[in-house]
């Protein structure tokens, strides 16, 4: 069996990997639980160095690695290269923090001593997308290492070069062979490598379905899992936000990474008073974003991943329009007989409960607008969802922002004027059909541990 690469610029094939056989497959799983055997007992400063080193590593390379990014799944290069650096950050921020976050803690109670401490688990199955190809794994991987746990990647088969060139930044950095190991193989054979009993842990991002199955899996072998799923995150704007401002970053928000982010804004949900003003400024902004090559320094807007995907939006525009909703802009494909993965901006308002879209999901560049009669029904719209990874409000009264946010919204992560985003200091994750667990700040690298209490009389 073979995976496959192709440039979703031009539908040609980039390379071919040959994928790992069973045996394969059993010895880096052996591999990495015999490196574990040390690794779990290696000092905090001796991982916090060769994290710092993979910091240096990434920065060296961001170039070539932006650029491998650019190939595999269309990623504008300026934004290649801002994932590259915030990897580094990740890695800088684990470096710095983990033994603090990884301390033990006494607790008072009448044994002469007792306390909690954290103890790595042994080998995580991470299985990862490819639109983040990068910052997806880093996310996970600097603070699992820094914890002491030893990782295997299974990464989305159109991101292979980017899956093997992470493996070659961490041996670059001076990691110990077999910590961290890429596995090649199609997403069918990911049972029988949770069902090893030498891994003792899965982390998944990508799509609900995914989570779902590999979570029963797991759970029918009583191993921890860590979810973070799809999306579809509302951006509430009221009706005394800066709509010049909120404008710009919800088309920011809606076609960052080419429209393809589990956080980015997906439904847009106006009070109907500032809805006209809004929607005009919103079009406006959405037409500037230039589509173009990848690699061109002017381009915002790269291919989709893959046509498949591609075509899968497109026909989730067509459906919706199909049950009444207006599409304000874009909703085609440009040059449809060509080989490339591209999809014009689009926006599709009046979108109504029955319609596709209400519950659906739109990775790709296209923005669901929902008309709410005042800031009461917009909440009430924004909660109306199976998901409930990020949400955002937008309004020039900050503490009744705040209070929705905190309060009112039913997300993992909620912003007030801002666009969601993830960032190493601060927990990330989903509820409901987004997923369960945490990744990055404290809570991140101790979701992989065992919390372990020992108590001496």
């Amino acid at each position: 069996m073979s995976i496959k690469s192709v440039n979703p610029v031009n539908g040609k094939l980039i390379k071919t990997y040959s994928e790992d056989s069973e045996k394969v497959i059993a010895k880096k799983i052996k591999l990495g639980a015999r490196a574990w055997e040390d690794w779990q007992f290696t000092d905090f400063d001796l991982k916090a160095a060769l994290l710092n080193k993979t910091a240096e590593v990434l920065r060296e390379r961001k170039k070539e690695l932006a650029a491998l990014m650019a190939l595999e799944m269309g990623k504008p290069l300026k934004s290649g290269l801002e994932e590259v650096e915030k990897c580094a950050k990740v890695c800088e921020y684990y470096a710095a923090n983990g033994e603090k976050f990884l301390k033990d803690e006494p607790v008072e109670t009448e044994a002469s001593k007792s306390y909690v401490c954290f103890r790595p688990l042994g080998i995580v199955l991470a299985v990862m997308p490819w639109n983040f190809p990068f910052w997806q794994v880093f996310r996970f991987l600097a603070p699992g290492l820094m914890a002491g746990n030893c990782a295997l990647l299974k990464h989305s088969s159109n991101v292979t070069g980017c899956a093997l060139a992470i493996e070659e930044v961490l041996k670059e950095a001076g990691f110990p062979d077999h910590v961290f190991q890429t596995l090649v193989i199609s997403s069918k054979r990911v049972n029988q490598v949770i069902e090893n009993p030498l891994v003792k842990a899965v982390t998944l991002t990508g799509s609900t379905g995914a989570g779902i199955q590999v979570a029963r899996q797991a759970a029918s072998l009583l191993k921890k899992t860590v979810l973070e799923l799809g999306g579809s995150d509302p951006y509430l704007v009221l009706e005394d936000a800066d709509l010049e401002y909120a404008a710009e970053i919800c088309a920011q928000s809606r076609l960052i990474n080419n429209g393809q982010s589990c956080i980015a804004a997906k439904r847009f949900i106006l009070v109907r008073s500032i809805e006209k003003k809004f929607l005009k400024i919103f079009k406006e902004k959405m037409s500037e974003k230039k589509t173009g090559d990848p690699f061109a320094p002017q381009t915002d807007l790269g291919p989709m991943a893959r046509t498949d995907l591609r075509d899968e939006l497109h026909q989730q525009v067509l459906d919706n329009i199909q049950a009444g909703a207006k599409c304000l802009l874009g909703g085609y494909i440009p040059d449809p007989k060509g080989k490339h993965a591209y999809y014009i901006p689009t926006i599709l308002t009046g979108i109504k409960k029955g319609m596709p879209a209400y519950t659906e999901e739109l990775f790709g560049p296209v923005a669901l607008v929902f008309s709410a009669k005042n800031t009461a029904d917009a909440i009430r719209i924004a909660n109306d969802s199976s998901f409930g990874l990020g949400a955002a409000v937008f309004s020039k009264d900050i503490a009744s922002g705040e209070k929705i946010a905190e309060g009112l919204l039913n997300a993992g992560s909620c912003f007030v004027n801002t666009l969601v985003k993830s960032d190493p200091r601060l927990p990330f994750g989903g509820i409901n059909q987004s997923g369960y667990g945490r990744e990055l700040g404290l809570f991140g690298i101790r979701e992989f541990v065992n919390i372990k209490t020992v108590y001496v009389r």
